[in-house]
């Protein structure tokens, strides 16, 4: 019944040609192409199958780790199949598919799609582990309360997670686009720093401490020069170069689930943002599959 849940993938489909299989795997591999609330521009949708055409560019070994993604734990399942405009429907079946794999003791590492996958997988995270801290990197802070009398949206996303986690648990980096209203709740319920990653992750990996953490990262935290194609580009992100310096620092946290999302391939014919996202999941599949 899971493996009733995926759009079957073939091996040349799969990110770098590695399936692997699933009883053996640390990390597994989900793409989850909902592209239902986005306030721009449509095409989130063909990220996870972009994202795994453009992995055919990167080598499966990772010279700044010294590891080789043909040696590691991991599977890629393919995409969670999903209801076209039923959007409760949807989040609901990546939830069980999340939870199955937490149960299963394995990371589930989601490809979007957009932002609004994070909240059934948060869910379903922890539900297992209750004191779970979030890191969300991302140039908007998805704190609105509702977008256009919607609550569930990418827009307000982290302020379900918040609602649902409580105050403390959300940390935000490389902010640089927010509403008035968000900034006040910011205040009382997560951890924001605008505009910077690197530097204020680094210093909150000591309070964090062994918390199991989950992360989100949506690629418009970097500069659309690096990545134009996203759903909602914000000038004056950081460079793709800090972000995979960033991603070597969640090698000091206890990782337990991942997502990727935002990446809209319609918007950007030369790849630069789905090639980026694929070297950032290599990177983080070596890091966790360890």
């Amino acid at each position: 019944m899971f493996y009733k849940m995926f759009k079957e993938i073939r091996r040349e489909e799969a990110f770098l040609g590695v399936t692997g299989g699933y009883p053996e795997s640390r990390v597994v591999l989900v793409g989850a192409g909902l592209d239902a609330t986005v306030c721009f521009r449509p095409g989130t949708r063909e990220g996870p199958r972009t994202i795994r055409y453009f992995s055919k560019c990167l080598e499966e070994y990772s010279p700044h780790l010294d590891r080789d993604l043909r040696e590691a734990n991991f599977c890629d399942l393919g995409d969670v199949d999903l209801p076209f405009g039923d959007v409760p429907n949807a989040l609901d079946r990546i939830e069980r598919a999340a939870e199955i794999i937490v149960s299963d003791e394995k990371i589930p590492v989601f490809i979007g799609g957009e932002h609004l996958i994070t909240l059934p997988l948060i869910k379903a995270v922890s539900k297992r582990y209750r004191d779970v801290a979030v890191l969300h990197l991302d140039a908007h802070a998805d704190l609105r309360d509702e977008y256009l009398g919607v609550r569930l949206s990418h827009a307000s996303v982290m302020r379900r997670v918040s609602e649902m986690l409580g105050p403390g648990c959300v940390y935000q980096f490389g902010i640089r686009s927010v509403d008035k209203p968000e900034v006040s709740f910011a205040c009382n319920h997560t951890k924001l720093y605008f505009g910077k990653v690197y530097e204020p992750l680094a210093a909150v990996s000591s309070e964090i401490g062994g918390r199991p953490v989950y992360i989100t990262l949506d690629l418009d935290v970097v500069d659309p020069a690096y990545a134009p194609g996203v759903g909602t580009p914000e000038p004056g992100g950081i460079s793709s170069g800090e972000l995979l310096e960033t991603v070597y620092l969640f090698e000091r946290f206890q990782v337990v689930g991942f997502d990727l999302v935002e990446v809209n391939p319609v918007c950007d014919p030369g790849g630069l943002a789905p090639l980026l996202a694929a070297k950032i999941l290599r990177e983080i599949t070596l890091l966790l599959a360890r």
